[in-house]
């Protein structure tokens, strides 16, 4: 998936039929109306869990009675696909950003193909039609008839006298109203959309993730907001999938906040694989230390997800699996050529614990603590970058895994 560029952007806006945020912001609405009277919560195909004007979460519902074909083509999953999109303010301009519930290739494919999607007043509807479609191929799945109704005329807005009355407050309030509504919109969620949000999450991560919000809101108020609302979007809903996470339940590693900042995390991995050597050391160093498990840090900047996070080791020092000098990793989806915007935080996750084993990764003991740093991490970071647009990537052979 790509960012639109200033240029585009503008572009696409003027072909939206005008610049102000409150036409955009009725437009949505209507689509947001039509594609719930369509795709219901009790839809056989394709449902709407929850639908606000900056976030929607859904889920395609593979059957297994009307597929079409022989033994041959791919099997549906076990369970809904479950899919979530992010909108920004500047809709339609800029094309709503999409995550999914998978690690499946097949499914970050279809949703990075959503590029060639001509743009217009209904690209949210249009973004859709395309991915239900799609996934109905990849599963052999006959397309469903509900889908072209999604190329129906829009239904009409719906003007109540406390609408009237709230835009023309809007028109003299100043522009960075906008930015608070942002916030008012998440405290006024449906609040059947915020159980299905909700659902699979401890009460503990609820808290943090009230907590988090609450913060944001206060930061508002103080004049000292941090990031941007598309990043904070995303990185909430890769939060949430995190404590939902089977993984994540399961011990294999851990999330924390760095101050509470939802930029900064510590990721603990507390699992590697039980037969690398890896694994043994760790368990040394809990015998020398009391901790067993990876400490690395993921930063991540405004314009997330469009740029990889970075991330580092913080301890302990390693040798080998790929971990360069003030405790970078060398991994070409943590750059700019190798990343995507569909790729979700906790395959990174695990991908980062793989490769470690890979590596054949060893706990230096004794080493000197002090050699892992920011600094050294970036400017480490900084040189990989620079050989691998130079030289390309390495690809091993299979038999190195």
């Amino acid at each position: 998936m790509q960012r639109a560029g200033p240029e585009e952007a503008a572009g696409a806006q003027a072909a939206a039929g005008g610049g102000s945020a409150a036409p955009a912001g009725r437009l949505l609405r209507r689509e947001l109306r039509l594609l719930e009277s369509i795709f219901h919560r009790g839809h056989e195909r394709f449902r709407i869990g929850s639908a606000c004007p900056d976030e929607i979460s859904c889920e395609f519902v593979p059957g297994t009675a009307d597929r079409a074909g022989g033994s041959a083509a791919r099997g549906p999953p076990p369970g809904p696909v479950r899919i979530h999109c992010n909108i920004t303010e500047s809709y339609p301009a800029v094309p709503p950003i999409w995550s999914v519930e998978s690690d499946d290739p097949n499914l970050a494919a279809i949703l990075e193909r959503l590029v060639e999607v001509r743009r217009g007043d209904t690209l949210l509807l249009q973004h859709l039609k395309r991915i239900i479609s799609d996934l109905c191929k990849l599963y052999n799945l006959p397309q469903h008839p509900d889908v072209e109704m999604l190329d129906q005329p829009l239904p009409a807005e719906q003007s109540t006298q406390e609408e009237v009355s709230s835009e023309e407050e809007d028109e003299e309030m100043p522009e960075d109203s906008e930015d608070l509504d942002h916030y008012e919109m998440k405290e006024e969620e449906p609040a059947d959309g915020k159980k299905m949000e909700d659902e699979g999450i401890g009460k503990e991560n609820l808290a943090i993730l009230e907590k988090i919000k609450k913060n944001q809101r206060q930061d508002y108020l103080n004049g000292a907001v941090s990031g941007s609302v598309q990043a904070t979007d995303r990185l909430m809903k890769e939060l949430r999938d995190i404590y939902r996470s089977p993984s994540f339940k399961g011990g294999y590693y851990a999330v924390e906040l760095v101050n509470d900042s939802l930029y900064d995390w510590n990721v603990k991995l507390l699992k590697v694989d039980e037969d690398s050597a890896l694994h043994n050391d760790l368990q040394i160093l809990r015998e020398k230390e009391g901790a067993d498990f990876i400490l690395l840090n993921f930063s991540f900047k405004d314009n997330f997800p469009f740029d990889p996070p970075f991330v580092r080791v913080v301890s302990p020092v390693l040798s080998g699996g790929y971990v360069l000098g003030g405790g970078a990793i060398c991994m070409e989806l943590l750059t700019k050529q190798g990343w995507s915007s569909a790729y979700s935080i906790e395959s990174v996750i695990m991908q980062i614990s793989a490769t470690l084993v890979k590596g054949k990764a060893r706990v230096q003991f004794g080493a000197n603590k002090n050699q892992y740093s920011l600094t050294r991490a970036q400017q480490s970071y900084k040189s990989l970058v620079q050989i691998h647009e130079k030289n390309g990537w390495y690809t091993p052979p299979k038999e190195d895994g």
